[in-house]
This record gives C-alpha cells, sequence and structure tokens, in this order.
C-alpha cells in the first residue's frame, strides 16, 4: 500500500543563499530532513522524545542519501518539499522527497532511514529493529490533507 504524501513549507531566508544568492546546496538536506520528522508527526506517529520513553525508539537516523538538483531557488521564496515513503523494507524506509516551488520541480531526493534503539548490549551504541507495524499502518493511511 503506497504511503500518505505530507507538504512541508519552508519560507527560504537570505542566510539560506550562497553569495550569489542561489540556495546553498546543504540547506535542502536540511529541509528534507525536517520534513521527514514532519512527515510521521502529520502521520500520527508520537514525537521521539515520547516514542524514547514509550518504545524505546529514539529516532529514525539517516543511512544514505540521494539528491538531484534541477533548477535554483533563491532568498524570498516559498518552497514546498513533498514527502512520501517510497517503500518499505524490514528494517529501512525509503523517504522520497519533491522539493517544489509551486508545480515547478526542483530538486529531488530520496533517504534511506532506519529506526533504531539504545542497544541493550552496549548503552552507547544503537541498533536498527524492525519498522514498526502500528507505526507504518499509520503513514499508509490515506491523508486527511488537501493537496494544493
Amino acid at each position: 500500500m503506497p504511503s500518505r504524501t505530507h507538504i512541508h513549507r519552508v519560507d527560504v531566508h537570505f542566510g539560506d543563499c550562497d553569495p550569489a544568492g542561489i540556495v546553498f546546496f546543504p540547506n535542502f538536506s536540511k529541509w528534507m530532513d525536517q520534513s521527514s520528522l514532519a512527515f510521521f508527526m502529520a502521520c500520527g506517529v508520537p514525537p521521539w522524545r515520547e516514542l524514547a520513553l514509550t518504545r524505546g525508539i529514539i529516532g529514525t537516523p539517516l543511512l544514505e542519501i540521494h539528491t538531484r538538483f534541477l533548477k535554483p531557488a533563491t532568498y524570498g521564496e516559498t518552497l514546498e518539499i513533498h514527502t512520501t515513503i517510497e517503500h518499505w523494507e524490514r528494517k529501512t524506509f525509503t523517504h522520497r522527497h519533491l522539493v517544489k516551488r509551486g508545480d515547478e520541480l526542483l530538486c529531488e531526493g530520496t533517504e534511506v532511514r532506519a529506526f533504531v534503539v539504545k542497544d541493550p548490549a552496549q548503552g552507547h551504541r544503537i541498533k536498527a529493529i524492525a519498522v514498526p507495524e502500528d507505526i507504518r499502518a499509520l503513514c499508509e493511511t490515506p491523508s486527511a490533507e488537501p493537496t494544493p
């Protein structure tokens, strides 16, 4: 079943840009990371702080990232990051992000992430766990969010 799509809006500020007034490329990764968390919150997944206390899940760290830049952005613009889960594996999932300015696609990226807990054998380390089925179900529920 496909996942829902969440749209995270970002206002581009002067400080997000290089001296030429073009968004500095790492900011796209920062916004995709923000959109990843916003996606789960929009799906009804509790904040990581709460999941850490109740289930030991401390987050979904990034394992792999791929980004393709198509067009530049600059300050004063509002961008929309359309985030969905492209596919699920046993312990990982792939977020797909489309960064748009209106209908214009500026950047696209994928992130492979895993749900992790502190490793009980080595408390200073983390380990991936199977994707929680209840969280997956929340993410696959059709969105009530209107698509612009």
